[in-house]
């Protein structure tokens, strides 16, 4: 199979890829085309149908896996596809690893050390809170494997809110080391739940979008209930110790701004927000550099999330 990361101006190219977008549209001169974004694992290219009523375009929809014949051309600096060719194909003519992102790491090894976290938990409420949810529920389990921590910006793959939460619980196991004021068993149980609201605001690939849910309350008000429903199943968990471990959720992203229905007014928010921000820009820079050569020094232009105009280092 040849990926889109491979793709070079001058080919033709026939293949299937996975249509995450299509949307028809009118030319200045009133021609209806169509826009398709097309992915594979290696990312999405742009691409065009300039005659959708011609022969050979067979009808699909966005979220199908299609069989395209194209060519690759280049449109103000981005490589883009000219569709000559296109049809539907049924499941058994791809497997669907080829087309979503997925971690460059191992689930099943990142699923493990996360266990082993949980077992150094000593407090009893919070070890069978995390228990409840990480080991004894086996559609969670699976859900949280496969999920994305986000649409875009870092880890939008699959097993992306695994390797998330596995980091922002490094990190934050590394915090208490260094500062022995942080309550370990909190500040780890809340690192480990902070985003598991994304499992209900984000669907599934390979949409990966956000959920009407998703939209109206957002992850941080979605993992805050959800982890208060089953508190409320625990007998005699502790009032305060319940409060202070939904706070660290409602505040894990630092500012009103952001998103935190809370700022921080704990340590071990504070340490999380921290934790968690870390995490995030690490791996929006990693992303950003995933396909520049080592050695190139030239600016990539303004991100987003970190707000600066951003290069490799040189060597």
């Amino acid at each position: 199979m040849k990926y889109i990361e491979t793709f070079r101006e001058g080919e033709r190219i026939n293949g299937i890829l996975l249509c995450k977008h299509k949307q028809a549209a009118v030319t200045k001169n009133g021609k209806p085309y169509e826009n398709v974004i097309l992915q594979d694992k290696t990312g999405m290219l742009d691409a065009k149908i300039w005659e959708p009523d011609s022969q050979g375009i067979d009808d699909f929809e966005a979220l199908d896996y299609i069989s395209v014949v194209g060519d690759v051309t280049s449109f103000q600096g981005a490589l883009q596809l000219n569709i000559k060719r296109v049809r539907k194909v049924q499941p058994g003519e791809y497997d669907p690893k080829d087309y979503l992102p997925v971690s460059s790491r191992d689930i099943e090894e990142m699923y493990e050390e996360l266990k082993d976290y949980i077992g150094t938990i000593k407090n009893p409420y919070l070890h069978q809170l995390l228990e409840g949810f990480f080991l004894k529920d086996p559609d969670f389990e699976k859900k949280f494997k496969a999920h994305s921590a986000a649409k875009s910006v870092h880890h939008g793959f699959m097993g992306g809110l695994l390797e998330h939460t596995l980091s922002v619980t490094r990190l934050c196991e590394a915090f208490c080391r260094q500062y022995s004021i942080l309550n370990r068993d909190l500040l780890l149980t809340a690192a480990i739940f902070h985003d598991i609201g994304k499992l209900k605001e984000l669907s599934d690939f390979p949409a990966n979008d956000y959920t009407d849910e998703g939209q109206l309350l957002g992850h941080i008000m979605i993992g805050t209930e959800w982890i208060g429903e089953h508190i409320r199943q625990i007998p005699e968990f502790p009032h305060r110790l319940g409060n202070e471990l939904k706070h660290c959720i409602l505040a894990h992203h630092g500012e009103l701004e952001f998103g935190s229905p809370k700022k921080p007014a704990l340590v071990e928010a504070v340490a999380l927000h921290f934790a968690d921000n870390i995490d995030a820009k690490m791996e929006t820079l990693k992303e950003a550099f995933a396909g520049v050569p080592d050695g190139n020094t030239q600016w990539l232009g303004y991100n987003r999330l970190l707000e600066s105009n951003i290069r490799r280092t040189g060597k």
